[in-house]
């Protein structure tokens, strides 16, 4: 509490090829958004993954004491191609959400020392 709280997270993007009839139909899924629920009942949306200390992307200052479940949503736009075609993108996209993590909020206090 009273500190900024690093988020970050990663995220492998998604490549599949499958045939169908007489096709080979190519589909790639590239994260777009990260939509950072912080558990207090904020949240915030990003491009980025964050990264870990001592980066300072995705930062949240938590306002009180006590157990939090974070987590992200990710937004995935999806992009395709038959056989050697062009790629073509969907139209819409499509978000998973991510399982909560566990995290105790304490309060952080200036300390003096010789």
């Amino acid at each position: 509490m009273n500190l900024e709280t690093i988020f970050h997270t990663t995220v492998t993007p998604f490549a599949r090829s499958v045939d169908i009839l007489d096709s080979t139909v190519a589909l790639r899924a590239t994260p777009v958004a990260y939509t950072w629920h912080h558990g207090d009942g904020t949240t915030q949306t990003t491009t980025s993954p964050g990264r870990p200390y001592p980066a300072m992307d995705v930062v949240h200052r938590y306002r009180k004491p006590g157990h939090v479940r974070p987590s992200v949503d990710v937004t995935y736009r999806v992009t395709y191609r038959i056989d050697d075609g062009d790629w073509e993108s969907l139209d819409t996209t499509i978000t998973a959400p991510g399982p909560g993590t566990a995290l105790l909020v304490r309060e952080a206090r200036p300390v003096l020392t010789d």
